[in-house]
């Protein structure tokens, strides 16, 4: 992969800011390899991850390419893990925008994998970075690519995740990310597909629907293409927890009592009103004799 050129990047990069408020139980890198130029710019870029099933659809590798070109048109950097499928399209759909795009390798950062995607890996060295935690000539293990993934978490502001079956590893960087407080966006799929299975769990533990372009950039803050009536409410709702969009989504599905909503999420009734009283707070709900309304 022509010149072992590499360098050792600490957390005083600008771009790595992020790591700094990294919860210490998630193991945060001291440094990573970098190949490439990672951003130096302030304030830091807009970053978006995209990331998903290898063995995705077409359906997926379209949405994929298609989100990562625009968002790259409106100068976010595009991150994503070098793999087959959806990481593929969406490192490619930036690229072929003119964008930046980082590719966060669960291998040493002299060994690409897959193979196949040495040429790709050399395309986003011109416009980007390639990244790893693996100092070169170190043993790959299996548990790498799944592990790397929080650092995929840890480096976006928002993460886009199109297509993943029940058990994907992608499973694990969405949760990453809402450890981290991070936004997690979901593409819902065809039901019967067991791609769109993983999706669709994540959308009911609380992710956020993404079925076009403003749903990304409300949630990166940056302008959005139209002012409908669902993007108001994405903004609205931007800042609540897991948690609280959990009990909103129970509202609107007519759940609308604690002890109704105990019941369907399995939680105990403190957490529920927990939740509750902060989304009274922020003026999102409101009581309506022993049920309550959205705002």
């Amino acid at each position: 992969m022509g010149g072992m050129d590499y360098q050792k990047v600490d957390l005083s990069h600008p771009y790595l800011e992020h790591f700094k408020d990294y919860p210490d139980w998630l193991d945060p890198p001291a440094f990573l390899y970098a190949r490439g130029e990672l951003p130096r710019s302030r304030p830091r870029p807009k970053t978006a991850a995209i990331v998903g099933a290898r063995r995705c659809t077409k359906y997926g590798e379209n949405i994929a390419y298609n989100f990562a070109y625009q968002l790259a048109k409106r100068g976010v950097v595009i991150v994503s893990g070098l793999a087959y499928g959806i990481d593929t399209c969406a490192h490619r759909g930036c690229l072929d925008a003119g964008g930046v795009t980082i590719a966060v390798l669960g291998t040493p950062i002299d060994q690409v994998y897959p193979r196949s995607n040495l040429g790709l890996a050399e395309y986003i060295l011109e416009r980007g970075a390639i990244v790893s935690e693996s100092a070169p000539a170190t043993p790959i293990f299996r548990e790498s690519f799944l592990y790397r993934n929080r650092i995929v978490a840890g480096l976006a502001d928002i993460i886009l995740i199109v297509e993943a079956s029940i058990h994907s590893g992608t499973n694990y960087t969405a949760e990453r990310a809402v450890d981290q407080g991070k936004s997690v966006y979901v593409v819902p799929g065809d039901i019967s597909r067991p791609m769109s299975a993983g999706c669709h769990e994540l959308i009911k533990n609380g992710c956020l629907i993404c079925t076009d372009l403003d749903d990304l950039l409300i949630g990166l803050h940056l302008k959005a293409e139209t002012t409908s009536a669902r993007a108001k409410n994405l903004e609205k709702y931007r800042n609540c927890t897991p948690e609280q969009r959990k009990i909103i989504a129970c509202v609107k599905a007519g759940i609308d009592t604690p002890d109704e909503m105990a019941k369907y999420l399995e939680w105990g009734l403190i957490a529920v009103n927990n939740a509750l009283t902060f989304l009274e707070i922020g003026q999102l709900i409101q009581r309506d004799g022993s049920r309550f309304i959205l705002v």
